[in-house]
C-alpha cells in the first residue's frame, strides 16, 4: 500500500495536516447504501422491501439508509418503501432535460422520489463500453449537488494498481477531478465510497485494516488539499464484498463511515449491515 506521506498534491506542498480525531469521527452519521444494479423484479423487490419495512426504526441520528433499485423500479419502491430509507438512483446524465435518448436527469429522478445518486461506480469507470472519465463522473457529481441531490462519488483501483502500489495513487486522482469542480460547503452532500475494483462481487474484501489505513489517508488528503473541516465531516464508507458476517468489524475502524453493498443487499439479512452502525456507539 502507498504510504500516505507520498500522496500526490493538488498544490504546492504544505505541512501535514493534524490527524482526525476520533471525536470528529463520531459525529460523522453513519451510512449504509444498497447497490440493487441490474438486478430483480417487481415480485424479488416487494419481497425484499417488505422485510426492510419489518425493519424497526432506524436511529436518524446515527445511521442513513438508502437502497439503489435499477430505474425502471425507482418510483415503485420509493412509494413501497417505509420513509426513513431513501432511494438513490445508480446514474445521472449530466445534462438539462432534453434529446438525450437513453438517458435520465436529475430532475425526473427528483420527480420519482430520488435523494441520491451514485456516480462513478466501478463498472461505470472500467466496463469496455463505458469507460467514464474521472472527469466525466465529476461532471456527473457536480450536476447532482447543483440539482439538489446528494452524491455518493465511488472511488477505487484495480487489482494491478494495488499490487504496484498505487492505490492512494488511483483514489486521490479520482477525488481530485470532483475537488476542481465543487465548492468546499459542496462536499456536505457527497457520501466517498471506497470501493476496490478487485474486491467487488468476488468474495474477497479488504481486511479492516486494509480498508481503515485507505480511508485514512484519503481523509488526510481531503485535510490538506480542501480543508480540516471538509475531512472531518466527509463520510468515507467501504464497498466490495460487504455482508452481515463482515460489516461489524469493518463498522469499528475509525475512518469507515459505513457501507455501500451489492450482492448482499438483495436480501433480507441487508438489515444486519444497516445495524452494524451500533458498532460506533
Amino acid at each position: 500500500w502507498t504510504s500516505s506521506s507520498r500522496l500526490p498534491s493538488l498544490a504546492a506542498p504544505a505541512p501535514r495536516p493534524a490527524r482526525v480525531t476520533p471525536s470528529a469521527a463520531a459525529a460523522r452519521t453513519f451510512f449504509v447504501g444498497g447497490n440493487w444494479k441490474s438486478n430483480g423484479s417487481t415480485a424479488a423487490f416487494a419481497d425484499l422491501i417488505a422485510a426492510l419495512n419489518a425493519h424497526p426504526p432506524l436511529d436518524g441520528a446515527a445511521v442513513e439508509a438508502a437502497v439503489a433499485p435499477p430505474f425502471p423500479y425507482l418510483a415503485s419502491t420509493r412509494e413501497k418503501l417505509r420513509k426513513d430509507i431513501a432511494v438513490a438512483s445508480q446514474n445521472v446524465y449530466p445534462r438539462a432535460p432534453g434529446a438525450w435518448t437513453g438517458e435520465t436527469n436529475a430532475e425526473m429522478l427528483k420527480d420519482v422520489g430520488c435523494t441520491y445518486a451514485v456516480v462513478g461506480h466501478s463498472e461505470r469507470r472500467h466496463i469496455p463500453e463505458l469507460k467514464e472519465s474521472d472527469e466525466f463522473v465529476a461532471e456527473k457529481a457536480k450536476f447532482a449537488l447543483d440539482s439538489g441531490l446528494g452524491a455518493i462519488f465511488c472511488i477505487g483501483e484495480l487489482l494491478d494498481e494495488r499490487e504496484a502500489g498505487k492505490t492512494v495513487e488511483v483514489c486521490v486522482r479520482q477525488m481530485a477531478a470532483l475537488a476542481k469542480v465543487i465548492s468546499p460547503a459542496e462536499w456536505d452532500n457527497v457520501v466517498v465510497a471506497y470501493e476496490p475494483v478487485w474486491a467487488i462481487g468476488t468474495g474477497k474484501v479488504a481486511s479492516p485494516e486494509q480498508a481503515q489505513e485507505v480511508h485514512k489517508d484519503v481523509r488526510e488528503w481531503l485535510a490538506k488539499e480542501v480543508g480540516p473541516d471538509v475531512a472531518a465531516k466527509v463520510r468515507i464508507i467501504y464497498g466490495g464484498s460487504v455482508s452481515p458476517a463482515n460489516c461489524d468489524e469493518l463498522a469499528k475502524k475509525e475512518d469507515i463511515d459505513g457501507f455501500l453493498v451489492g450482492g448482499a443487499s438483495l436480501k433480507p439479512d441487508f438489515t444486519k449491515v444497516i445495524d452494524s452502525y451500533k458498532m460506533k456507539q
